[in-house]
């Protein structure tokens, strides 16, 4: 910018910068990609801003980063229940919640609902902590207040497949996962959780459910693992091992292990000729990635015992129980061994 010479000029060209700065802020995300974080840097206290982002890392299960921007815009203003509502579903849904964080996320629902009774966000969200709490009389009352408000609501529907998931009833779980489905075919959460529970049924449909949910998510490594093993379940091993191969290469070193382990567990127990030189060389990854996986440790140990090799197989058992005491699976193997 070149340099001007009337002090009046210069003031009114700043006013127009951070007039211009503002009202980029406040615009809304639909109007085309922002950097956020440099955003933020500029208008650190920009609650808009705040907001967008922390809903942005919420809807990617962000929840850490969220709470960072949820619990600094709650700081500057406790007042915007937009802020209260991001704030109180942070801390309403990341992984290590407490009892505590759930009963103060409970309040700032309850604050919100007074304020907003049609909220269907808040109101389903103070039904998840009646949930948690097990207050199943208190979860649907709130769950099917959303619906009555409107019926094609998707996450109330999530929240009650969850809550007869919790129950035992599994088939109105699928039921209501399956709803959720016909509001948003796009819905990676529901076709995830249905494909647990058709795995933990034995049902080889989680493999359709997996694959949909992979190809909505490609990112999230879980759906690809557990993709994976539901077509090792199912027998569909050429597809397990293609996806096994690609969790080595991940950057996340849980699935990189399991990668390598569920590799060496085909090899060793389910190819019709087993491979122990191959399977040793693929257990020794999970291990090398992962030095603490018992699991891994003790089916080494039993390739050693088919190679032979009782000392390395004590070696491998001992290894197990060192970081297992009670995993007593090698317990057995080495005093049998003894």
């Amino acid at each position: 910018m070149r340099k001007m010479l009337f002090g009046g000029m210069l003031f009114a060209v700043a006013l127009s910068l951070i007039s211009s700065c503002q009202e980029e802020a406040e615009k809304p995300l639909t109007e085309g990609p922002r950097n956020l974080d440099s955003l933020l840097l500029s208008f650190p206290d920009s609650i808009p801003l705040l907001l967008e982002r922390g809903n942005l890392c919420f809807e990617n299960y962000d929840y850490e980063l969220a709470m960072n921007d949820a619990a600094k815009a709650f700081r500057l203003d406790s007042s915007d229940l937009d802020v209260r509502l991001l704030y109180a579903e942070v801390l309403n849904n990341r992984e290590q919640r407490s009892v505590e964080d759930v009963q103060i996320a409970q309040k700032h629902y309850q604050v919100i609902v007074k304020k907003q009774p049609k909220n269907l966000r808040a109101l389903v969200g103070l039904a998840a902590t009646y949930a948690f709490q097990q207050s199943f009389e208190k979860t649907f009352q709130y769950v099917n207040e959303a619906l009555r408000i409107d019926p094609k609501y998707r996450d109330a529907y999530v929240l009650k497949g969850s809550t007869y998931r919790q129950l035992g009833n599994m088939d109105l779980a699928k039921s209501s996962y399956e709803t959720a489905v016909q509001q948003d075919p796009e819905f990676f959460e529901a076709y995830f959780l249905l494909g647990q529970i058709y795995q933990s049924e034995n049902d080889p449909l989680c493999i359709e459910y997996f694959t949909t949910a992979l190809s909505l998510r490609p990112d999230i490594l879980e759906v690809k693992y557990q993709l994976a093993f539901s077509r090792q379940l199912h027998g569909q091993l050429e597809g397990a091992k293609s996806l096994y191969r690609e969790m080595v290469t991940d950057s996340v070193d849980f699935y990189v292990a399991r990668g390598f382990f569920h590799q060496a567990y085909i090899k060793q127990f389910i190819d019709e000729q087993p491979d122990i030189d191959s399977a040793m060389y693929f257990y020794k990854g999970a291990i090398e990635t992962e030095p603490r996986y018992v699991e891994a440790w003790h089916n080494l140990g039993l390739c050693h015992v088919s190679n032979g090799d009782k000392t390395r197989a004590l070696e491998s058992f001992a290894k197990a129980l060192k970081y297992n005491p009670d995993f007593e699976l090698s317990r057995q193997e080495a005093e049998r061994l003894r």
